[in-house]
Order: C-alpha cells, then sequence, then structure tokens
C-alpha cells in the first residue's frame, strides 16, 4: 500500500504566522496560531519545497494580487460541513456573506447555528474564505482565528479592489 507524503511548512503572513499542512499534492490544513502541535510524530516532515505553490499563492494574496487560489483541496468533515465549506469558496473576493445566505445556499435555510459550527471547523482558512462570513445585521461575528484577524483579511481585500 502506498500512503502519501504528509508535508507541513510554516510561513509569516500579516496575520501572523500560518501553518500549511498537505498530504501528497492536497491541501489538508492552513491554520492560524495555535497551531495543531506533534506533526512530526503524527509522520509530518516540514517540506517547504512541496508547500512551494501553496506559499506562492498566498503571497500574491498577501499583495493583493490574487483573488482566487488554484490549490488541490481536501478537507476533512462531515458532509455537511463540505457542502458549507463549497459555499463558502463561492464568496467573491472582498464581499461577505451572512450565515442565514449560506444556509440557505446549502439547501437548510433554518441551519445559521449549523452553518457557524461548520465555518469554524473549517480547517483550510483564507483559502476556504470563512472569514467572508458576517451576521446578518452586516457586523463581524466570530472567527476562529479572531475578530482583529477576521478584519485584516477583509480590508485587505478591500484595500485591493480599489487598486485593482
Amino acid at each position: 500500500m502506498i500512503t502519501a507524503q504528509l508535508s507541513y511548512s510554516v510561513m509569516p503572513s500579516p496575520v501572523g504566522d500560518v501553518l500549511l499542512i498537505m498530504s501528497g499534492d492536497e491541501l489538508t490544513g492552513l491554520y492560524m496560531t495555535p497551531h495543531p502541535t506533534e506533526l512530526e510524530s503524527q509522520g509530518y516532515e516540514r517540506d517547504d519545497e512541496a508547500l512551494a505553490d501553496v506559499r506562492r499563492q498566498l503571497e500574491e494574496y498577501w499583495r493583493g494580487e490574487r483573488q482566487e487560489f488554484d490549490v488541490p483541496l481536501a478537507p476533512r468533515g462531515t458532509t455537511f460541513q463540505k457542502h458549507v465549506w463549497e459555499a463558502l469558496l463561492a464568496i467573491p473576493y472582498g464581499k461577505t456573506a451572512s450565515y442565514s445566505e449560506i444556509a440557505a445556499q446549502v439547501g437548510n435555510p433554518k441551519a445559521c447555528r449549523a452553518v457557524g459550527l461548520a465555518n469554524g471547523r473549517n480547517p483550510i482558512s483564507i483559502i476556504v474564505p470563512c472569514h467572508r462570513v458576517i451576521g446578518a445585521d452586516g457586523s463581524l461575528t466570530g472567527y476562529g482565528g479572531g475578530l482583529d484577524r477576521k478584519t485584516v483579511l477583509l480590508d485587505l481585500e478591500r484595500r485591493a479592489l480599489v487598486r485593482n
């Protein structure tokens, strides 16, 4: 049996260091601090080169030069979570959507709370843009990375749209 290479990389960003995790050629995680620990004991090896394309695309995003990512993704979660994460990918760069809008998009308009929980368990933050989900009244609501980071990411996208 052939097993996929398990790789990770840590890179600086405007929201602090981010941890990238890859299985084979698919990104399975992008985490802000605190990072999952003990990766080596789980068979992961630090390999910045294996994650070079992801790192390059994120650097372009930080500079406001990239609005969409072209990275093979393999988030692990329930079927419902995966539907929510797919809906997050449809939120345009620099725009936001409410939890109720995402709930309606995944076919369960009353599942706002479940959407919030799935959003909070998104293992590939930034690329799967959970930071673009806001409250129905337009307020910034919970974000696993902290509201300060959510604000930085939304401002970064808005500024890039104004420049371009």
